[in-house]
């Protein structure tokens, strides 16, 4: 680990309070610190705007003013500031000066783990899920991180879980080569069946809650029914243990379950209102909301992204898009189209040599 990745690290296990903290040590991630070195900020840099990780990594009552100190950094490369994944404490840090403006970018679930077998209890879907993963041999264990970096079934699973995916993979928020990013204080459960890894689940801390982000789950097309909700439920044991006062899955982009979707502008609603209608061939926001709120979550947090403007542009937004993608938006929605529409095709061709063969 390099001196600067070490030094943030330091930072996000004494400050860090915004759910994604821990993902400023993911790879891709570059970091500002203040000339004190009391406080650092993870970003990348697209169409002109650093996106902000999160949040600054700092004390609560100094959040403005480092923002402002990085956002005088930003200038001085002549771009914007977006905070994206930002909490409510951002918003009203930044918000009141009147040179910055917030959307809602949707909600994430939040559990106290101490409630989970309540949940598990109340919801006899989810008990049958856990039941069925069970009675086929699942088996989820607990593994040291120096067991993890280089061990070839988690990266077989993983690229395996990337490759059924019609978008390309996505970064920033949520990469998925969090093998290669710095792993000593996050939890790794592995999902075994019939002697082999057949899925996985990464939490990375969120020390100042405290508590965890689920940052991964990643599963191969051989794991049984219900072996993630099997993860689930081992990670709130496990998490419990590791003291953990707060759980989250992380963001349901879209999601208006917290509120405040209605308060973006006009132009925004109405892309978020044909995604919804038209995108979930390529990102299932419907079923991820549906999974999530089938885990009766103990409450929902409203999601933010904040930006040094007094209204939130579309080149904001761009960027925001290139970011999570690695690629231009445009670009990704047209892989993605072109995978999918190579997966209708393998469908219709399988239903037509099926249908060949009942009529045989």
């Amino acid at each position: 680990m390099t001196d600067a990745l070490e030094a943030a690290r330091s930072l996000v296990m004494e400050h860090g309070w915004n759910t994604t903290a821990y993902q400023i040590l993911n790879p891709g991630i570059a970091h500002w610190f203040t000339p004190d070195g009391s406080a650092v900020v993870g970003y990348v840099r697209r169409a002109g705007v650093l996106l902000v990780a999160g949040a600054p990594i700092c004390p609560e009552n100094r959040l403005a003013e480092v923002a402002h100190d990085f956002e005088d950094f930003a200038r001085s490369g002549r771009c914007g500031v977006c905070y994206v994944c930002a909490h409510q404490r951002l918003r009203n840090a930044l918000e009141p000066d009147a040179r910055h403006s917030a959307i809602v970018m949707g909600a994430q679930p939040v559990w106290q783990p101490g409630n989970w077998p309540r949940v598990v209890r109340s919801k006899s879907s989810l008990r049958a899920q856990l039941n069925r993963a069970r009675n086929k041999g699942v088996k989820v264990e607990e593994l040291p991180w120096r067991q993890v970096g280089n061990n070839s079934e988690l990266r077989y699973c993983l690229e395996e879980w990337l490759s059924g995916r019609a978008l390309p993979p996505l970064h920033f928020l949520v990469e998925p080569q969090i093998l290669d990013g710095v792993l000593e204080d996050r939890v790794f459960l592995a999902a075994h069946h019939n002697g082999r890894t057949v899925a996985f689940l990464v939490a990375s801390p969120v020390p100042q809650r405290p508590g965890f982000l689920v940052e991964e789950i990643a599963r191969s097309s051989d794991a049984p029914n219900g072996t993630i909700e099997l993860l689930i439920d081992a990670a709130m044991g496990r998490l419990s243990a590791h003291d953990a006062a707060y759980v989250t899955l992380g963001l349901v982009a879209l999601a208006d379950i917290a509120g405040g979707i209605q308060e973006n502008p006009a132009w925004l609603r109405g892309m978020m209102s044909f995604a919804r209608a038209h995108a979930n061939r390529f990102y299932n926001f419907r079923g991820l909301l549906r999974f999530r709120q089938k885990m009766r979550p103990d409450s929902w947090e409203t999601i933010y992204a904040v930006s040094n403007e007094r209204r939130f542009s579309p080149r904001t937004l761009f960027a925001i898009g290139a970011a999570f993608s690695g690629i231009s938006p445009a670009l990704a929605v047209a892989i993605g189209a072109g995978n999918a529409i190579r997966q209708e095709y393998r469908w219709l061709r399988r239903k037509r040599v099926a249908g060949g063969r009942r009529r045989e």
